[in-house]
């Protein structure tokens, strides 16, 4: 495991010492341009973060877990949160949630706060395909696990579900159903959840003899309901309109209905609609909706049992073997997707 950067490794860096580290941190006007330049190239090449923190951590450990998840207005995330949550306070922590709102740039800021605040460890959806703010913050040497994600090319922990399953279970519900149009509402395309569900729709497409061309997608910027509702617009103005849609949450599903309602379109006699993530509200929608479940407390509370782990061995030497989970999903058919064709 990396070790933190510290002002000395800075000062030693930079050839200058501590007092003109903190002038350059703390009063930078206080101290020559050149020698300001030469502290601040050695802060950006060694990834040196100030801990706000670190008078507390002399007396001990940091006493808070970060989580940081795509989208607090999305109950599956909270649902994650309640896990880790439960977990975290089983073993006397905190935890500070944080919400990158889909955004690269705002993920890369939170990441930068934990650091800052040297939390025990961070649970991470990461929104950003680059894997560039993970590459950063790893310097840091805070252990971290992946969250519903397990991105390519890292050795961490994660805890996911498998969404290739996950898309597969839905789209042969609806062939079986009869559905041999299906729309896929999928949300932003770099998002490795929405390309694994397409690629189990596709996969259940080809099981029964039907090629890619009978899954139309409809990609949306963001994953929430007014991004449903305008790609239920869209879908509502194709001349040959499928005769169901797949969408990549439940929120866009939520959206896809609202939709169908103000238009006059039926559901499920219309148009079926089958949703993700199996969210509280989809049993409490005007149709109830079929949804894909991902167990999200369960994956939130054993992402936080291996950061605990993984902090422990930190401790007391012994190795930790990072793992990698994938629990699997499960559908769960309401009313949205039953009428027959």
């Amino acid at each position: 495991m990396a070790q933190s950067v510290g002002i000395k490794d800075v000062a030693r860096a930079a050839g200058v010492s501590v007092g003109t580290v903190s002038n350059v941190i703390n009063r930078p006007d206080s101290v020559a341009t050149e020698t300001r330049a030469r502290v601040q190239s050695a802060i950006d090449r060694l990834g040196y973060v100030r801990s706000e923190s670190a008078r507390q951590l002399r007396a001990g450990r940091s006493r808070i877990m970060g989580l940081l998840v795509l989208d607090m207005g999305n109950p599956f995330f909270v649902d994650v949160a309640r896990g880790a949550e439960r977990a975290a306070r089983e073993d006397g922590l905190g935890v500070m949630v944080c919400n990158s709102a889909q955004s690269a740039s705002e993920e890369a800021e939170y990441l930068s706060l934990f650091a800052e605040q040297r939390v025990r460890g961070v649970l991470l959806t990461p929104t950003d395909a680059s894997g560039r703010n993970i590459d950063s913050f790893r310097r840091h040497g805070i252990p971290f696990v992946l969250v519903d994600r397990v991105a390519e090319g890292t050795t961490e922990c994660s805890v996911s579900v498998d969404d290739v399953a996950g898309g597969a279970l839905a789209v042969r519900h609806l062939v079986d159903a009869g559905h041999r149009s299906i729309a896929y509402v999928s949300g932003p395309p770099g998002l490795n959840q929405v390309r694994d569900r397409r690629t189990g729709a596709l996969n259940a497409l080809a099981e029964a003899g039907l090629g890619p061309e009978n899954l139309r997608e409809l990609p949306t910027e963001r994953l929430d309901v007014a991004a449903g509702r305008d790609a239920g617009a869209r879908l509502l103005g194709l001349a040959d309109r499928p005769t169901a849609v797949f969408c990549a949450n439940d929120l866009l599903a939520l959206g896809v209905l609202q939709a169908m309602y103000a238009a006059g379109v039926t559901v499920p006699d219309d148009l079926a609609i089958v949703g993700y993530d199996d969210i509280e509200f989809a049993a409490a929608a005007a149709v109830p909706l079929t949804s894909v479940r991902q167990p999200a407390v369960t994956m939130g509370a054993l992402a936080a049992e291996l950061l605990l782990e993984e902090t422990e061995a930190e401790t007391t030497g012994k190795r930790h073997e990072h793992r990698r989970v994938v629990l699997q999903p499960e559908l769960v058919v309401r009313r949205s997707s039953l009428a027959a064709r």
